[in-house]
């Protein structure tokens, strides 16, 4: 604890975002270069050295977070990197992906702003990269095991770049034509700019992980080809069947799944193309669906050049602070909150007809209509209330030549035949069943990520990585060696209803 007064003394500051005039004319990071270093290190100080830091509980990667903030303070930067990466692979995903549940089990939280943990940990990760840091960790010898990881994205990297320290030949499988998942096709680059991804894949490279791309597992290579051809295999596939909006008109030309839409336009930014099919420019865009994927549709339409763009929410408006009643610290809090990209909209008034932002509250679609072609051109809404029971005579029409639905994700894609070749069983969810091990029900397959737990943040899919890759390690050499931070059946704190008498649980 460098600074025993500076949760007294200094003021929250957070990384300043360039105007908004400015990044949405191009799809570099909405954060101004440089800016964060000169006030990390007294943001860092705020960090109160509690005896039991609760950001650890509310992290499932148990990131050392007082630990690397004293570093940061003492500008220790090459030890703060030690301890970041401790327990955190790609500590510059989370850094400037994951919502930080992290600062809401700040104890600092309970009656001020908390500290920028976020901001500390990229500002941290950056370094190591500008410093050498994070040279390659290729094992000493290799344990004549082989393992194939199913899937790209955080959870399947993360376990592969685990197993492959541990002396393992892994190769990782990707259908897609380059590896990332949805950090690559799916997460706009003005949140991650895809320099970020490549060069930790540079590191995996050197350190022996092997990557197939263009491969769909179950169609280009059978999967129980697969099965006999590796000691293990580990599934992180993702949650990719999306959810369906079952209402009159879906079948307008012009609505699309937003995994249909947002895949394109990163694939501009990597000069694939030079305009998407599916492009907003000069278009009246509405967004079914108030998450985060929501909100990356509307930055990368705000960008395109929409004539205009409304996200619809059914879940009414958030009030601006915690309600303890609902959502007692240390859990994550339902609040309002701006992100980037709603700011852009709110400041460029994108959707005039906004309750805020871009936003519309308690709203629920009813139906689409379209032109004499079979072109989408209007979306009919109605408000709804608490339990999304429609309220008589709130009905209202938004122009729409092109809608995006946003309601997130159900389960693995199961077209590609992975899962019904390999005998999996499914949860009612549509997600692999598991058992306390990771293991699925067909010896040697183990399941991790969003396939498995469900839609969830990208902190949870590198916990999950990392704990798969422990679980396969142990199978493999009948050793405890890696780290495991979560269990398969682990959840996020959870307040209890007030019914039954309040309290947290996990």
């Amino acid at each position: 604890m460098a600074d025993p007064k500076g949760f007294l003394t200094t003021p929250r500051e957070d990384w300043p975002r360039r105007p908004v005039e400015e990044r949405v004319r191009d799809w570099d990071e909405v954060y101004v270069p440089g800016a964060l270093l000169p006030i990390i290190s007294k943001q860092a100080d705020r960090c109160m050295d509690c005896g039991i830091p609760f950001c650890h509980d509310a992290c499932p990667l148990g990131n050392l977070i007082p630990e690397w903030n004293d570093l940061v303070s003492r500008e220790d930067w090459r030890a703060a990197s030690d301890r970041l990466h401790a327990t955190n692979n790609f500590p510059e995903f989370t850094g400037r992906l994951c919502p930080a549940p992290c600062e809401a089990g700040c104890v600092l939280a309970i009656n001020q702003p908390a500290v920028t943990i976020k901001n500390v940990e990229v500002a941290i990760a950056d370094r190591a990269w500008e410093d050498g840091f994070t040279a390659p960790r290729p094992p000493d010898r290799l344990s004549g095991k082989t393992v194939a990881v199913v899937g790209s994205g955080p959870t399947g990297l993360a376990a592969a770049q685990q197993l492959t320290r541990a002396g393992h030949t892994v190769a990782v499988y990707e259908r897609a034509d380059r590896i990332g998942g949805l950090l690559r096709y799916g997460i706009p680059a003005f949140k991650m700019e895809r320099r970020h991804l490549d060069r930790r894949l540079e590191q995996m490279r050197a350190e022996g992980t092997k990557f197939r791309t263009s491969t769909a597992v179950g169609v280009d290579v059978g999967a129980a080809e697969l099965r006999a051809r590796y000691d293990a295999v580990v599934l992180a596939t993702g949650a990719t069947a999306w959810r369906e909006l079952d209402v009159p008109g879906r079948e307008l030309a012009g609505v699309h799944q937003a995994m249909e839409y947002l895949p394109l336009a990163d694939r501009v930014c990597e000069g694939d193309l030079e305009v998407s099919p599916l492009s907003a420019a000069g278009k009246h865009v509405v967004i079914v669906g108030g998450g985060d994927t929501g909100a990356d549709c509307l930055g990368t339409a705000v960008r395109e050049g929409a004539a205009s763009v409304t996200q619809l929410d059914i879940y009414p408006l958030p009030e601006a602070e915690r309600d303890e009643d609902v959502d007692p610290w240390p859990t994550y809090p339902k609040v309002y909150r701006l992100s980037a990209a709603h700011e852009e909209a709110r400041d460029l008034r994108s959707a005039p007809a906004a309750d805020a932002d871009a936003r519309l509250f308690a709203a629920s679609t009813l139906r689409f209509t379209g032109d004499g072609s079979g072109r989408v051109r209007a979306l009919h809404l109605v408000e709804v209330d608490e339990r999304r029971r429609a309220r008589p005579g709130t009905e209202r029409t938004l122009p729409a030549d092109l809608v995006l639905l946003a309601l997130g994700f159900s389960g693995p894609d199961r077209h590609d035949g992975l899962v019904d070749q390999l005998g999996l069983a499914l949860d009612p969810r549509g997600t692999i069943t598991r058992g306390p091990d990771f293991a699925t029900n067909v010896p040697g397959v183990y399941a991790a990520g969003d396939a498995a737990r469900g839609q969830s943040l990208i902190v949870w899919a590198i916990a999950e990585g990392r704990s798969v890759a422990a679980a396969v390690d142990r199978r493999l050499t009948g050793a405890d060696r890696l780290p495991s931070p979560i269990g398969p059946y682990d959840r996020p704190m959870t307040a209890l209803p007030p019914a039954t008498g309040g309290g947290v649980w996990r």
